[in-house]
């Protein structure tokens, strides 16, 4: 792998270019709808960066998919994270107190702290153009989806400080164009820019934020983090770019960095709101309207001949997938040193990475594996996660269906499922009653093996009214087709009390059973980002004592899509049809053509 030395995104660009990983498009293209399309079905075949050099309406090129495989990723980034990661974790776990020989052997790390604090210039790329009228029609942003509200910068990276102590956030929050000076400015539940805005709007003050657009790629993997709150992001970035950012010092705003393609400066006023979206987003639906704070833009910097970044969402697996399991696995050093009794945890990416998690603990005295459980659903980011499932035994967290079966063959499920109503949800998740509310269950299967998981299943003659068609997931877990919950919302009570379902321990009542049953991502992604454990976890009996409530086998999760629920993603036929026909235009020299409507569904 080169030497990872990227000031900024240009010098990235540079190595993907000699890489081999990096394509020109120079026929015109559209913002609105085109470009999208042709991202997702290059990124579904495993394709290079995209460079679109002729954008309508645009004097700027739009640069996409720069995370778009893991080798990308990896390539971003290197070697220096991980290494940093290592030694940090060495020095904790040998400082009671350190040792001169601890400190001479992470001596490295000394070095990386000196990069640390910025370095202060007076002038630099970014500020090659500046605007004070503001005019923000003239960025190519991107409509995705044909139901979006309108264009969204969607690799926008928002710089706020607190406004009444010390700290600062970077954090990734996408931004919907509603005029030529405002765009939304998307403050989900739990993150920093927000807890900024909401201590400013306490007080009646407007939150001054700087938007940075491009820039070294280490400003995005700190930006998107699970930090602590008030954690210095652009710390993180130096040790990950290996060198100072440079910023540009300014009396009456925030410092602008000097290597961004763009910077967008402003306020946020307290106490306005206005609707955005609907947005097709990474849980592969659309997010839908709601009210949302607004960014009022001043003021605009940008290179003479900037280059605009974007990325696309929408059905696993596209960018945000690839970069997502790059920081668990850099990351998973620090999960023992934070939680001790945490062995390995792993969040799956196909759920949107909240809905669904499994962790591996240490159960050294009985149910000392629930400690650990709060402990993960008490910690920031993973405070959000819906579903958890529990092991202590060792197992690969990675392959779902592996740990799914070794959950099922030694659960009690009497004793070992709890559901947690009436809590916080994901913002993005629609399945609770309104949003940002919802639930959580916690799933143990702890121990030595309890039972012989059955394999196949047998029709019987006595099938309960309504049932589908049935197909095995893996041992001990069936998928079953049934009517729609509209037409029939009981059908998941009936089918867990049914007898023909005894020996199995876990049920998934769908819509689409053959497409649910085809593959780990399928599973994954139509079960966990369709149900609230409060509402769509059935059994065969359910009763109460001592305030917990015991469930007996078989366990039904209705992952039916239920009223309110919003559309799954489609590309609009017009726009396929137009992509298709010109995909050789696009792509003189040959580029696969994936499939963008399955992604990497099957």
């Amino acid at each position: 792998m080169p030497r990872v030395d990227y000031p900024d995104l240009r010098s990235f660009l540079g190595q993907l270019k000699r890489a081999g990983d990096l394509v020109h498009i120079d026929a015109p293209v559209d913002p609105h709808l085109e470009i999208a399309e042709i991202h997702r079905r290059v990124i579904a075949a495993g394709g290079p960066a995209l460079f679109f050099e002729n954008v309508k309406d645009s004097r700027f090129p739009v640069v996409t998919n720069l995370f778009g495989t893991r080798k990308r990723v990896e390539l971003a980034f290197g070697k220096r994270p991980e290494n940093l990661i290592r030694q940090l974790v060495g020095l904790i776990e040998s400082a009671h107190p350190p040792q001169l020989s601890d400190l001479w052997r992470n001596r490295s790390l000394a070095g990386d702290l000196l990069k640390m604090r910025a370095r202060k210039v007076r002038t630099g790329p970014v500020s090659e153009v500046s605007q004070d009228k503001v005019r923000l029609s003239e960025l190519p942003a991107l409509t995705s989806w044909p139901e979006d509200g309108g264009p969204f910068i969607t690799l926008p990276l928002g710089y706020t400080e607190h406004p009444k102590r010390h700290g600062h956030n970077l954090g990734m929050y996408r931004l919907q164009v509603h005029d030529e000076q405002t765009t939304g400015m998307h403050w989900q539940i739990g993150k920093g820019g927000g807890f900024h805005y909401a201590a400013a709007e306490a007080s009646q003050l407007a939150l001054p934020v700087s938007v940075f657009l491009g820039g070294p790629p280490a400003l995005i993997l700190a930006a998107i983090s699970p930090l602590p709150e008030n954690a210095p992001e652009l710390v993180l970035a130096s040790f990950v770019a290996g060198r100072r950012l440079r910023t540009i010092e300014r009396s009456d705003r925030h410092p602008v960095l000097a290597d961004l393609e763009f910077a967008l400066l402003g306020h946020v006023p307290p106490g306005v709101r206005h609707p955005e979206g609907p947005f097709g987003d990474h849980y592969g639906y659309y997010s839908l309207r709601h009210d949302y704070p607004v960014f009022r833009v001043e003021e605009v910097f940008h290179r003479a001949d900037a280059i605009y970044p974007a990325t696309v969402v929408g059905k696993p697996r596209q960018e945000d997938f690839f970069i997502g399991d790059y920081l668990q696995d850099l990351l998973s050093p620090l999960i023992s040193v934070m939680m001790p009794s945490v062995i390995d945890l792993w969040s799956y990416g196909e759920t949107g990475y909240h809905s669904h998690a499994a962790a591996r603990v240490r159960d050294r005295y009985k149910r000392e594996a629930m400690m650990s459980a709060f402990r993960i659903l008490g910690e920031g980011q993973l405070s959000l996660t819906k579903f958890l499932l529990i092991i202590d035994k060792a197992e690969d967290l990675r392959d779902f269906r592996s740990t799914l079966q070794h959950v099922l063959c030694r659960t009690r499920t009497e004793t070992d499922l709890y559901v947690f109503s009436n809590l916080s949800m994901d913002t993005l998740d629609y399945t609770g009653p309104r949003v940002n509310q919802g639930s959580k269950g916690v799933w143990l299967g702890l121990g030595d093996p309890v039972r012989e998981l059955p394999s196949e299943f047998g029709r019987v003659t006595d099938v309960p009214v309504g049932l589908g068609e049935v197909r095995v997931f893996c041992p001990g877990c069936l998928v079953v087709g049934g009517p729609s919950f509209r037409a029939d919302p009981a059908a998941g009570k009936r089918f867990a009390e049914h007898p023909g379902f005894r020996e199995w321990p876990l049920l998934v009542l769908t819509d689409e059973p053959e497409r649910s049953a085809a593959s780990t991502v399928n599973f994954l992604w139509t079960t966990f980002t369709r149900f609230d454990p409060a509402s769509d976890i059935y059994a065969r009996s359910a009763s109460s004592l001592k305030n917990h409530i015991c469930y007996e086998m078989p366990i039904l999760i209705d992952a039916r899509k239920k009223s309110g629920f919003p559309e799954e993603l489609h590309c609009s036929s017009e726009t396929s049809e137009q992509v298709s026909s010109r995909w050789q235009e696009y792509f003189p020299s040959g580029v696969e053509m994936g499939d963008s409507e399955s992604a990497h569904l099957d």
